[in-house]
């Protein structure tokens, strides 16, 4: 009896890893062009920027807030740095930290509202996703941005390593060995578990509610600059409804929207399952609109078992 009881605690604890196994597994017998070289490269290329601004979504919804502004970040992100490149001559690396900072002071503006003025975290990130939105249609002028190939193009070319897989792996590892192993982690989980008693245990709140809000802006304007490189085009309408995948992918990875409770690489593998279901449908020619309604439903199915398993958890 005791073995069942752990084989069905272990079910529970992995059911992440469960659900994106077994659609990995449908999708390499759905296409014979799944599991190619070309287009599992593709696939990390093109997650690395939602899998940046899923990194800070999890922290502010750790605590227990929500950041409806990272897509529009994303679009600043990727505005500024192309604009600062082309137009003013930058060398991109120049560009890329000017953006970063940009996007930190969007998120601590963000933050701000959230923990000295008391703003509801959906209300205060709302109206930076507007201004964000908005900043960034003025910087590009409502038209692309094209940069040449020697620039931030540099960040995904195979000749020198593919640099913006190596920035996401160590951003993944550097964000789990916080959230796992220092005190910052563990005060930001406590924050949404209950955000009284780490008042009264003499904790500055207000900073790390501050804080959580500047890492999702400075990673969502990452998120955007990846974006802008692997097209070698900066844009202010990129990142429409990226909100909602990175949210998507926390819940299919085991966070709690009431806070408290999520692991950083179960948020990573959150969305790669929406990459892998996007994926797939593009393998095989699933016309744009259906591939919203399909994505919609196993969305719902994903978050469902989670659901199930978290009641089935408290049982155990």
């Amino acid at each position: 009896m005791k073995n069942k009881v752990n084989i069905k605690n272990q079910l529970i604890q992995n059911n992440t890893y469960i659900i994106f196994l077994g659609l990995f597994l449908m999708c390499s017998l759905l296409s014979g062009n799944f599991l190619t070289a070309m287009n599992i490269r593709n696939i990390a290329l093109q997650q690395a920027g939602p899998i940046c601004v899923v990194l800070g979504m999890l922290f502010v919804i750790l605590t227990g807030g929500i950041d409806l502004s990272v897509g529009s970040v994303m679009a600043l992100g990727s505005a500024t740095a192309s604009y600062l490149i082309v137009s003013k001559d930058m060398h991109f690396t120049s560009a890329i930290l000017i953006t970063l900072v940009i996007g930190l002071c969007a998120g601590v503006i963000t933050g701000t509202l959230v923990a000295y003025a008391n703003f509801q975290g959906f209300v205060a990130s709302l109206a930076m996703m507007t201004v964000a939105r908005g900043a960034a249609l003025m910087i590009t002028k409502g038209s692309p941005i094209k940069m040449d190939t020697n620039t931030l193009a540099t960040l995904v070319k195979k000749d020198f390593g593919y640099p913006i897989l190596l920035i996401v792996a160590g951003l993944i590892i550097a964000f789990c060995l916080i959230q796992k192993f220092t005190a910052y982690g563990r005060i930001v989980i406590a924050l949404g578990s209950n955000i009284k008693a780490v008042e009264l245990a003499g904790i500055r709140v207000k900073i790390y509610l501050v804080s959580v809000y500047a890492i999702s802006g400075m990673l969502a304007a990452l998120g955007g600059v990846f974006i802008a490189a692997r097209a070698s085009t900066g844009s202010g309408t990129i990142g429409t409804g990226q909100e909602l995948d990175a949210i998507a992918a926390c819940v299919i990875g085991g966070a709690s929207l009431a806070g408290g409770k999520g692991e950083v690489f179960k948020g990573v593998i959150g969305a790669l399952v929406l990459a892998l279901i996007s994926n797939i449908m593009n393998l095989m020619a699933v016309p744009a609109y259906p591939q919203d309604i399909i994505k919609g439903i196993i969305i719902v199915i994903a978050v469902l078992l989670q659901i199930v398993t978290d009641k089935a958890e408290m049982t155990v």
